[in-house]
């Protein structure tokens, strides 16, 4: 499915994050134009010029930018990464408060340039930023939503597919919940290709020996409950692990933050786990989670009513209570 003509895709924050998003966005020409915004003048006149020289071999992308906001002007889709930097040892929640502050200046601004716009934030802790920014806008929580665990998701989906060694696209499996500490892998739902996750731990490790419909490939082993609670706790750390070691997470969250833009500009209606304001999703009301959710031209369709197991529901319902209570602190609630 091709670009929606003339798509303008505008990024507000040229810092690691904003920069990969960026450049993600037009190797995969995810987008017509790409527009940088950051109020460090010499920074992003410098990010928007390194990029514009790569035009060459992007396509038919071209890229703007600078240190006022009216780049933003007139754009389908608005990614914001602006925010304070999260250091080792920092939880995203602990990011709540500056973050909240700058978007209440920034939200009006933003709706009143691009009015007709998506806006999708990238910034943490992204759900409770979620929250604030569709509350300063003014708008729909299908329009203003936050990457949430699409990126938590890709980990987690990269980890099974070492695992069982087969290609990670066919590899079905979603985080869900809170992006952050209390988030959880929705194991109920995950497939290998066609087979259920349940089945595949059924599978004997002899090959050829089928049980439950399933046949083991050679040396394959089944899961283990522990080794589920390893995988799931390398997700939710994997971010402070590259933190640690390189001072910030861009690469990935670069890439999933243009698969996004994607699903919106190509009106794909995708299914990805993003993070909006739910109304009454298994029990939740007023918090932002992340959930199946449909994203087409109108940015979230619907979200998924995904059946969970007991032990996810109390999860969900765990970081239901964990998000409420930082919304709470901030008057957001």
């Amino acid at each position: 499915m091709s670009v929606i003509e003339n798509s303008k895709l505008a990024i507000v924050g040229a810092g690691a994050v904003g920069t990969s998003l960026a450049y993600a966005a037009l190797i995969r020409e995810s987008a017509r134009e790409v527009a940088l915004y950051d109020i460090n003048s010499a920074k992003v006149a410098a990010e928007v010029l390194d990029l514009a020289h790569g035009t060459q071999f992007t396509g038919a992308s071209r890229v703007t930018g600078g240190d006022d906001l009216d780049v933003v002007s007139g754009a389908n889709v608005v990614v914001i990464t602006a925010g304070a930097r999260q250091h080792p040892g920092q939880s995203r929640l602990e990011m709540a408060g500056v973050n909240v502050e700058i978007l209440r200046d920034l939200m009006p601004k933003l709706v009143e340039r691009a009015p007709d716009a998506i806006f999708v934030l990238v910034t943490n802790p992204v759900d409770v930023l979620a929250v604030a920014a569709q509350q300063f806008s003014g708008l729909p929580p299908a329009r203003v939503f936050g990457s949430g665990t699409v990126l938590d998701s890709s980990r987690l989906r990269w980890m099974l597919s070492e695992r069982v060694g087969v290609a990670i696209s066919n590899v079905h499996a979603l985080i869900v919940g809170e992006h952050g500490d209390s988030e959880f892998p929705l194991w109920s739902q995950a497939r290998i290709g066609p087979i259920s996750l349940a089945d595949w731990m059924l599978a004997r490790s002899e090959p050829g020996v089928a049980r439950s419909g399933v046949t083991a490939s050679p040396g394959s082993v089944p899961f283990s409950e522990a080794e589920f609670e390893s995988i799931a706790d390398e997700v939710k750390n994997a971010a402070y692990k590259v933190i640690e070691g390189k001072g910030a997470t861009n690469y990935a969250i670069g890439l999933s933050g243009a698969r996004i833009v994607e699903a919106v500009l190509r009106d794909e209606g995708a299914i990805l786990p993003v993070s909006s304001v739910l109304t009454d999703y298994r029990g939740v009301s007023g918090v932002a989670l992340s959930v199946p959710s449909v994203i087409d031209a109108g940015g979230i369709a619907r979200v998924i009513d995904v059946p969970f197991s007991a032990k996810e529901q109390a999860l969900f319902e765990h970081s239901a209570a964990t998000l409420r209570a930082s919304l709470d602190t901030l008057g957001l609630a």
